[in-house]
Order: structure tokens, then C-alpha cells, then sequence
């Protein structure tokens, strides 16, 4: 079953970009903006988190940890990172369990051939640990404007 606005977010423990453990369970009492994203370094995803790197004193004024989760390695989010000038964290999620409890490694389809891969969804996460929003048309390029 897909996860609902209301519904109480998964836990789960994965490494960061610097292979550091990030828990979301540590962040309660926090509001944390969970994006899920394809790739490193492709063209929509950048977009995305260059939109949520211009805006991030905004997201820290109002109180947001953000993540940004893909299945990409731990040395592609560093080099990630470095190249865009990111000052959130990005989750390297190369088992798929973020993806499983949050329903975003889904079937696509892409010139007729089906393939799985990751759903551009993003997760807005109250103090409670409570999911407030799901966005599921992800503007990349105006995806703050979406979350806040």
C-alpha cells in the first residue's frame, strides 16, 4: 500500500555522501524534505538540486533538513556534491531499502523498452516524524516553491 499524507514516515539508516549513517528517527523534532531523484548529474536532477541548493537558507529559516536520496554510490553524490555546490546531504541508497518503504523504485517506461528505476517524489516530513505532503509532480526547476 502507498504511503498517505498523515502517514508516519519509515525509519530506515543509510550512509551519506561521506559514508556517515543518516537515521531519520534522529530527526524528530525537525522537518525533513526527503527527494527522491534518478541520477547524479543528469539534467532534470541537477535542475532540482540546484532549485533546492538556491534556496536552501529559506528551507533552514523555516526549520527543513533536506535529503536528497538515489541509488547512486557514496563517491558519485561526493563528486555530485562538489560539482553543484550542494549544502544538503545526499543519501546513497545503492540497496534500494529507502526506495522499498517509501514506494519509489516503480516499473517505467521509456521508448517502449520497461525498465525499474526511481520516482522523482518528494516526502515533506513534520516534527512528528508524520508525512505532510507528498509531491509527486516534481517541477525541477521550481520544486521549492512546490515544498514550502
Amino acid at each position: 500500500m502507498a504511503l498517505q499524507q498523515g502517514d508516519q514516515a519509515p525509519d530506515f539508516e543509510v550512509n551519506d555522501q561521506d559514508g556517515n549513517p543518516v537515521k531519520l528517527s534522529d530527526y524528530k523534532g525537525k522537518k525533513v524534505v526527503l527527494y527522491f531523484y534518478p541520477r547524479d548529474n543528469t539534467p532534470g536532477c541537477t535542475a532540482e538540486a540546484c532549485n533546492l541548493r538556491d534556496n536552501y537558507s529559506e528551507f533552514q529559516k523555516q526549520g527543513y533538513e533536506i535529503f536528497g536520496v538515489s541509488t547512486d554510490s557514496e563517491k558519485s553524490h561526493q563528486k555530485f556534491i562538489e560539482k553543484q555546490n550542494l549544502p544538503f546531504r545526499l543519501l546513497a541508497d545503492t540497496e534500494k531499502q529507502i526506495h522499498e518503504k517509501y514506494g519509489t523504485w516503480i516499473e517505467k517506461s521509456m521508448y517502449g523498452k520497461k525498465y525499474m528505476g526511481t520516482a522523482r517524489h518528494t516526502f515533506v516530513i513534520d516534527e512528528d516524524g508524520k508525512i505532510s505532503n507528498i509531491i509527486e509532480k516534481v517541477k525541477t526547476k521550481d520544486h521549492t516553491a512546490q515544498i514550502l
